[in-house]
């Protein structure tokens, strides 16, 4: 398979904080479809008009951006999914600002402004991941993950697409969450569309009403498959635990309330809450 090579800078508006963006993207990666080699992050795309890879490393003023595309019409959709992968067309100022007005949030955003939401390049792919990750550790996700990667996944050059079809029963998890993933498979089979463009009521509705999918995966799903800037996850341990070394609420329905001064930039707050903790998708390998 050849494939065609482009290099550009991928720019945005200062400052970027790429420690919680690279350092999620890399805790998580999948094996084979994700890695990280000598300070650039690697990943296949899923693209209109064929398929490629793309390597991103972070530099003061820009990403630096190699695509490598199995049909160079894809260029332009390439470089749009890596841009909404990293955030890169958030504005830290407004969103810093309007978060900053909240005392409790205003020396996490001092201390490490423009922090961007990490994505996805595929909403589908995401919310098969989110299944697997349920209920287990990351570890454990980017195991199963590993596993359907190995058995279903499409070579392109030294690494591979993400399956979007597989039969869930060979899956190595139990019964209910099997049923979870073949009621997600049947909805991305009849349309549920988890692209940056689709609509996120739609989504979230559809979402809601599949079997397995409460609040955190469906909140996930939104904030990193369809860029939802307000997307919040009030029962997620990280931020609980977060809520209570800062003397926020920490029951679901009471944090939500208090959620309300950070809206609608809630799924930056989130990042915020998650740099408290001492995790490794905080942080990029040294």
């Amino acid at each position: 398979m050849r494939l065609h090579k482009f290099s550009e800078r991928l720019p945005f508006q200062a400052p970027l904080c790429p420690d919680n963006l690279f350092g999620h993207l890399i805790a998580t990666a999948v094996p084979g479809v994700e890695e990280w080699r000598e300070g650039v992050y690697r990943r296949t795309l899923r693209l209109p008009f064929g398929c490629g890879i793309a390597s991103l490393q972070p530099h003061a003023s820009h990403v630096a951006c190699t695509v490598e595309l199995t049909d160079p019409r894809d260029l332009a959709s390439a470089l749009d999914l890596c841009r909404f992968l990293l955030d890169l067309n958030a504005d830290p100022s407004a969103i810093d600002g309007a978060l900053s007005t909240d005392p409790v949030l205003a020396p996490l955003i001092s201390a490490a402004p423009g922090r961007r939401v990490p994505r996805t390049v595929d909403g589908a792919e995401f919310a098969i991941r989110a299944v697997l990750g349920q209920q287990v550790s990351t570890k454990a996700a980017r195991t199963h993950a590993a596993r359907l990667v190995s058995r279903h996944g499409t070579p392109v050059g030294d690494l591979f697409l993400f399956p979007l079809s597989f039969d869930p029963a060979d899956l190595a998890m139990p019964e209910s969450r099997r049923r979870t993933m073949a009621a997600l498979l049947a909805a991305l089979e009849s349309g549920l569309d988890l692209s940056p463009s689709a609509d996120r009521t739609s989504a979230r509705s559809w979402l809601t009403s599949l079997p397995g999918f409460g609040p955190w995966t469906v909140e996930s799903i939104l904030m990193r498959a369809l860029g939802d800037p307000d997307a919040f996850l009030p029962t997620d341990l990280g931020i609980r635990l977060a809520a209570e070394a800062l003397g926020l609420p920490t029951t679901p329905a009471a944090l939500i309330r208090r959620s309300a001064a950070w809206q609608p930039w809630r799924a930056y707050a989130v990042q915020h809450l998650w740099a408290t903790g001492d995790h490794e998708v905080n942080r990029i390998p040294a």
